[in-house]
């Protein structure tokens, strides 16, 4: 599906160091927006090699020719607002923003129209702050002194956009909640396709995560190694050499793997398992498109993917002793799902559906969700 080209259109993205799910939305948006050219605050080209995004035209900041850019770019955020500054958009009619940071923050001309596919307002700023407090003392306090003045831009930044676009309902309370503007919602495209439930099924429970501290993989890795049941964690990060000390034998650490292998995986796993209050959590529904059961905490887009009792079990707290609840409550057998449920669930999320929506919305025929229909936004730990 592609909107037709009498509006030149640039697609802006906060920054592309590697593939993760705001990437796959955005891949899924370069197809609606076939000659649109994408700028971006740092690109490490080596990650999209063989994917759409290396046939476009790509536009970097001056971060991106910093020493560490493409290794550690987190570490450049407080240079963030300065640089999404800096790029020259005069020339376009029509600017999508794909925001998880500073991307909304793009300055514009008053006749050109903005509109921002938002993932969630900086969690790190907004709902999140307390995760990288941990370590205290003089560089945290900084950090927080940082934030506030971030905010101060962020919230002037979000002035700017015309129209928001939430990748849940979720984060429509998120964007209310931080910038005080109402967002319609439409969920990201997930390649259903790429699924499927395979036989035999294994007796291994599954996480698929990028390895930070705000995934709370760290509570299912203890609730397991407690347990005694197989489980297989794919994923890297900050926190793998933490969490292999806290893995007993019963769990394994695979690191990075293959799309192949994680379609394999999740066709045979028991269930997959998710601790984190994620915006919309793409995984979840591959899994469900794969025939396997989610069994996640009920915050964030997981109360709105996943069917409790019928496409897996929600708990209430992050904490070991909810996730342990949980998994018994799964392994006691009294729960049945069903293959065709799943995949009915998993299609709601097709990729068709997302491009649809959103060239329906950018073209303007759909309107924003009035706020009082978001949910509401629970406490995450």
């Amino acid at each position: 599906m592609k909107m037709e080209q009498s509006l030149k259109v640039a697609l802006v993205h906060d920054a592309l160091p590697f593939m993760a799910g705001a990437e796959r939305v955005l891949e899924a948006a370069l197809e609606v927006f076939p000659d649109a050219p994408v700028y971006t605050l740092v690109y490490n080209r080596r990650a999209f090699e063989g994917t759409p995004l290396a046939k476009r035209q790509v536009y970097t900041s001056f971060i991106d020719r910093l020493p560490w850019a493409h290794q550690a770019h987190r570490s450049f955020l407080p240079l963030y607002p300065l640089a999404i500054e800096q790029f020259d958009l005069h020339d376009y009619d029509l600017i999508l923003s794909s925001s998880y940071a500073v991307a909304h923050g793009i300055l514009t001309r008053p006749d050109q129209t903005h509109v921002c596919l938002m993932h969630t307002p900086l969690r790190y700023a907004w709902h999140q702050p307390h995760t990288i407090f941990q370590a205290g003392g003089i560089k945290s306090q900084l950090l927080r002194m940082w934030l506030h003045n971030f905010r101060q831009w962020d919230f002037a930044a979000s002035q700017r956009v015309d129209r928001y676009v939430a990748v849940s309902h979720w984060v429509a309370g998120l964007i209310w909640h931080a910038y005080r503007r109402p967002a319609h919602v439409i969920y990201p495209p997930v390649d259903v396709d790429r699924f499927t439930s395979l036989t035999p099924k294994g007796d291994y429970y599954l996480v698929v995560s990028r390895l930070a501290h705000h995934k709370r993989v760290d509570l299912i890795v203890q609730a397991f190694s407690r347990l005694g049941l197989p489980l297989i964690v794919v994923g890297d990060g900050a926190e793998r050499r933490r969490l292999s000390q806290l893995a007993a034998p019963n769990v394994k650490l695979l690191g990075w793997q293959s799309d192949e292998v994680i379609q394999e995986l999740m066709g045979r796993a028991k269930a997959l398992v998710h601790a984190a209050a994620e915006e919309f959590g793409i995984a979840l529904v591959e899994a469900q498109a794969a025939g396997c059961p989610v069994i996640a905490y009920a915050g964030g887009g997981a109360l709105e993917t996943v069917l409790e009792g019928r496409t897996g079990i929600l708990f209430q707290e992050q904490s070991v002793a909810s996730v342990l609840e949980a998994v018994t409550i799964f392994e006691s057998g009294n729960l049945n799902y069903s293959p065709e449920e799943l995949r009915w669930n998993a299609e709601r999320f097709r990729k068709e559906r997302f491009q649809m929506e959103l060239l329906d919305f950018i073209t303007g025929n759909s309107e924003a969700i009035p706020i009082q229909e978001a949910v509401s936004i629970p406490h995450a730990r």
